[in-house]
């Protein structure tokens, strides 16, 4: 019988972080959980980033999943935008790390193909192939749909990952 692995997504921002929790066994994917981490939005950037640390700490010991995957940072044309979001992304990236989990990241065009079938859909499709390929999903925001399509590519891309790291 095939492990089950859980598998924790992360669609990093500043204003909003959503998450979403599935349980992988071989190709079969069941969603356990979603919402989103939301740091106090007037507070400075320190406090933000430390609310985002905090909030995702709480989430991972609540939680206890196996592996995290995080969606790339998105180049914006607004610089001051993206290095905030890559920051953001760094405490994503770190929060899992600490826990000792193997984090794998995926470009967004490469999330969509996977749960879509395309690279450029737009949100309502991932939105609506998340929820048809997790019955029972329910993702409140479109950041934790987001999340939950990360992790949906993370499952369905993790052996060949292994594989990359063994080689």
């Amino acid at each position: 019988m095939p492990e089950t692995v859980r598998i924790l997504g992360i669609d990093p921002g500043l204003r909003r972080t959503g998450w979403g929790l599935i349980a992988a066994t071989g190709s079969r994917v069941q969603f356990i959980a979603s919402g989103a981490v939301e740091p106090p939005q007037k507070a400075a950037l320190a406090e933000r980033l430390c609310a985002l640390a905090d909030g995702l700490d709480r989430l991972l010991t609540e939680h206890r999943p196996d592996e995290a995957a995080v969606e790339e940072t998105f180049v914006n044309r607004d610089p001051r935008s993206a290095l905030k979001l890559g920051q953001a992304r760094g405490v994503c990236l770190l929060a899992p790390a600490r826990h000792n989990l193997p984090v794998a990241e995926y470009a967004a065009n490469q999330i969509k193909k996977s749960v879509v079938g395309a690279g450029h859909a737009a949100k309502e499709q991932v939105g609506a192939m998340v929820s048809h390929l997790l019955p029972g999903s329910r993702a409140e925001t479109a950041d934790a749909a987001d999340a939950l399509a990360i992790a949906l590519c993370h499952a369905f891309h993790r052996k060949a990952q292994n594989l990359k790291v063994r080689a």
